[in-house]
């Protein structure tokens, strides 16, 4: 497979389509190509011997030099043609330009899949079709028709659409705003959103990338590249279609959730930004880099508005927008209104902004930001200047500049007026203070930089341990599926459905089947009353609606009373369907809160869970949210925490609060489910209540996604996870060893949650031992360092560490590491062993770990730099059969071909 940098770096480029024809697309491209620096075009075009003074090829076999990337604008009936040759010629990527694909129907989508199929035959990579090309000003490679070139900058915009892309462009061109990259998509059959990110992740230029998004296309990819960009340097996404899926459909609980729902789940889980339109795009990217982002939402906002102004005007505008946005008004302590008195006029407003009227000179303003700052109840400041006042717009702008220099919290500002207070704007944003036009522009921006904080942290925030428990036993689990396949029936019983929850420590009321009446009393008498039954039937997903539930049933008679109702409105409502009976349960009479905890699989995204009030009237309330699997207990508290059910399951009106240690248990575990069971299509566990502050499952029911055993061994085969877009612990990488000496070792993939051994085991090292593997001393390990140290993407990292346990506790003694570059097909590893537990076998155990864990991952070759006085880890290393490739200083690049 060729890598990226042949596509988005090459030497060599053929146009296949060229002309000379004045405002052709070829003329357009071979234009702005031959405009690119340090490169060699070669025009194709059958027809001419020449093109612009320039040799023309009437084939790409007749080009003299190998070509790494074809531009293709010929049309869309000839394409596959043209990428067949392309391939038999051995070049290393295409972009597509041609029009004519699955946007015209059947006979289109014929032609992509026939490029797909050349593509992967030939390994070639290809940017397209139906897309705008890409540039990259800074190294002035421009494979478009657009006649303007964006300038340099250190922005890269990622567009699917090629209409719109060539629209914010030259919108940006107008705005002199510059790129680092732009790039437009298409129909993305090989090359989409996490190709791009992962190129543009070595790019020193990008500093921040925004993306005009319409479908993620292979989300797995996307999700693994967003977050490893994430942790350094903001994603802005733009996607348009929030009401279109919500439309669909009535019921969130049977896949109406909203795909878009979804995809505002997965941004979050990776710590990308959505904005809602274009402007919202551009200036979040011009915020999102600021080494000041605030640490909650809470704004004080500063204005002079003048008397008449007190309780309106642009500070009560900037409120407003701020509450709409999701930000909240800072309330000031009574310290910092105590400070304000003493030195603002005695007019001065105390409503939802300060204002310190016009007449107030700048040093009143200098006075009334400094005095927010300083409140440890204010995470942000918004200055806000109408030429009004007496207090000059440059003479408040360095004011503001001043005050800024001296906190570590963000101050944005808004300073209203045209000419007047141009200057003013200028030098704010000269100094790096985020300024606007208007309030809710500023407001804006700092929610914005709001959002992206908290998704930060919830990246490195870390995890705490789950209790350990016995691992659930899968075998009955499955021959429950295979009883259901083979009775080729999805819907699994509500017994069935509770003994997965019951393998996974979920804890629910007993199910009890009753055939007949008589059963049915029988077990009311042995379980006591009061009892609920439900129907029995394999063909009834909804039994309420069916007539299928009875609740509060508190004696023999009303049992007899109750089954003959409910049969009578079973066949009434569902006369096609087998009734097998009832299932009776005991009845849990103290219910304080119903919740709902669900799972279905979107079609972009995969298994999803969400998390709810729950009862009967889920539908109507649609208070819930949606979370990616698999789920840790960080996860699980913000999943709950998105709900306004989290506030009232803390107590409401004197009721037991839940514990909600054992809810985040049963998220977990509920999540662990998911993605130990590919076959399960969906499970809802509605209600789920709480009982004297613990939750317990009333109902269940899941439906598989399978009908046969073709379709079991299609997800068996496909992959091991094809429900998930993110790869969940590798368990099967856990491995018990011994040491040289016979110390028991559990070799394993690190986990978030070992952070704490981590930081004993780093901090245990000597300082040679820490040379030798970061070439320098380590002077201090923060918690985010052991972020990045611990919280590994199983895609595309792995970090296995060596544990023992000492006098009962758990102990970190050796970590190896292997990062995958997506882009080179390449990885990079790493050995870390501490110093009691080096010469016994270690190293060497885990370097075998790597490189069949790399062999596996498809890696063309894994490098390592070793000190050059490292003398055991270069003996390890040729012992292995790695080879030297460069030495650069005291450190050696060696480096072993695995295929």
């Amino acid at each position: 497979m060729a890598i990226l940098s042949s596509v988005f770096d090459p030497k060599t480029i053929a146009l296949i389509g060229a002309s000379d024809r004045t405002g052709s697309v070829g003329r357009l491209l071979l234009t702005n190509l031959l405009s690119s620096k340090d490169r060699k075009i070669f025009p194709v075009n059958p027809r001419r011997s020449t093109l612009l003074n320039r040799a023309c090829y009437p084939d790409i076999r007749g080009i003299p030099e190998h070509v790494d990337l074809a531009v293709i604008a010929t049309p869309a009936e000839g394409v596959p043609d043209v990428v067949e040759q392309c391939g038999r010629a051995g070049v290393d990527g295409a972009v597509i330009i041609s029009a004519g694909f699955k946007e015209t129907g059947a006979g289109g989508l014929l032609r992509e899949r026939r490029i797909s199929d050349i593509r992967q035959r030939y390994g070639m990579r290809i940017l397209g079709p139906n897309c705008l090309g890409f540039i990259r000003p800074d190294v002035g490679l421009n494979t478009t028709f657009i006649e303007n070139t964006p300038p340099p900058g250190n922005i890269a915009f990622i567009s699917e659409s090629a209409s719109l892309g060539s629209a914010i462009l030259n919108w940006a061109i107008d705005a002199h705003v510059g790129f680092s990259m732009f790039a437009s998509l298409g129909s993305m059959i090989d090359i989409g959103f996490g190709d791009l990110i992962d190129f543009l992740s070595d790019d020193w230029n990008t500093k921040s990338i925004l993306i005009y998004m319409e479908g993620v296309g292979n989300a797995r990819k996307f999700m693994s590249a967003a977050r490893a960009f994430a942790l350094r340097k903001p994603i802005v996404v733009l996607k348009p279609g929030r009401l279109t899926e919500m439309t669909k459909a009535a019921k969130y609980t049977d896949a109406a959730v909203g795909n878009d729902a979804i995809y505002e789940a997965a941004f979050k889980r990776v710590g990308v930004i959505r904005v809602k339109d274009i402007a919202g795009l551009f200036q979040a990217a011009g915020v999102l880099d600021s080494r000041k982002l605030p640490r909650g939402p809470r704004l004080a906002v500063v204005t002079a508005a003048g008397l008449e102004f007190a309780y309106a005007g642009p500070g009560l505008m900037a409120t407003d927008a701020l509450i709409d946005l999701g930000g909240e008004p800072a309330r000031l302590s009574p310290e910092t209104i105590e400070t304000l008195k003493n030195t603002l006029p005695p007019q001065w407003s105390e409503g939802s902004s300060v204002n310190v009227l016009g007449d107030t000179d700048t040093a009143g303003y200098v006075k009334a930001i400094d005095a927010c700052l300083n409140d440890p109840g204010v995470d942000g400041v918004l200055v806000l200047y109408v030429p009004m006042n007496i207090a000059g717009p440059e003479d408040v702008a360095r004011a503001v500049i001043d005050s800024s220099r001296k906190t570590t919290k963000p101050i944005v500002a808004a300073w209203m007026g045209g000419r007047q207070v141009r200057n003013a704007r200028e030098l704010l944003v000269q100094n790096n203070i985020p300024t606007y036009e208007t309030p809710e522009e500023a407001v804006r921006a700092y929610v914005s930089m709001f959002k992206y904080r908290r998704n930060l942290d919830l990246l490195y925030e870390t995890p705490s341990e789950l209790p350990e428990r016995k691992a659930p036993s899968k075998p009955p689990l499955r021959r429950i599926i295979e009883k259901a396949v083979s009775e080729e029936r999805t819907l699994l019983s509500d017994r069935e459905s509770k003994a997965f929850l019951a393998g996974y420590g979920i804890p629910s009321v007993d199910s009890h089947l009753a055939g007949t009446l008589e059963e049915a009393l029988s077990l009311a008498k042995e379980i006591g009353y009061p009892v609920v039954i439900k129907i029995a039937s394999p063909q009834i997903l909804y039994k309420r609606e069916a007539g299928g539930v009875i609740s509060g049933i508190f004696s023999e008679e009303q049992l007899r009373a109750a089954w003959g109702r409910m049969m009578s409105a079973v066949k009434q409502r569902a006369p096609d369907a087998v009734i097998e009976g009832i299932t009776l349960q005991k009845m849990i009479e103290n219910v304080d809160y119903q919740l709902i905890v669900g799972s279905q699989r979107d079609k972009d995204f995969g298994s999803f869970i969400l998390f709810g009030m729950g009862g009967r009237n889920a539908d109507l309330i649609r208070d819930f949210s949606i979370g990616l699997p698999p789920l840790n207990r960080t996860l699980a508290k913000r999943l709950m925490e998105e709900t306004k059910a989290y506030s009232l399951i803390q107590g409401y009106r004197g009721k037991t609060p839940a514990d909600l240690n054992a809810l985040e248990e049963v998220l977990v575990n509920f999540s662990n489910l998911i993605v130990d069971f590919p076959e399960i299509a969906e499970i809802e566990i509605n209600p789920l209540v709480i009982s004297d502050g613990r939750p317990c499952a009333l109902n269940a029911r899941i439906v598989l996604g399978i009908q046969s055993s073709e379709d079991w061994l299609f997800i068996d085969y496909r992959s091991q996870y094809p429900h998930l877009v993110i790869s969940p612990y590798p368990i099967k990488l856990i491995e018990n060893w011994r040491l040289t000496d016979g110390t028991p070792v559990v070799l394993r993939p690190i986990r978030p949650e070992d952070e704490p051994l981590a930081r004993e085991f780093v901090s245990s090292l000597s300082p040679e031992t820490l040379r030798t593997r970061f070439f320098s001393s380590l002077t201090s390990i923060t918690h985010e360092w052991l972020v990045l140290f611990c919280d590994t993407d199983y895609d595309r990292h792995l970090a296995i560490v060596a544990e023992i346990v000492e006098s009962g506790k758990r102990r970190i003694i050796a970590v190896g590491t292997l990062h995958a570059d997506p882009v080179k097909n390449s990885g990079e590893f790493a050995l870390l062993v501490h110093d009691d537990y080096q010469r016994k076998g270690l190293a060497s155990k885990l370097l075998h770990l790597i490189i069949d864990y790399g062999r596996r991952k498809g890696l063309g070759e894994i490098e390592g730099q070793i000190m050059t006085d490292n003398d055991k880890m270069l003996g390890l290393a040729r012992k292995l059969g790695f080879i030297r490739k460069w030495q650069e200083g005291g450190t050696l690049i060696v480096s072993l071909r695995l295929k």
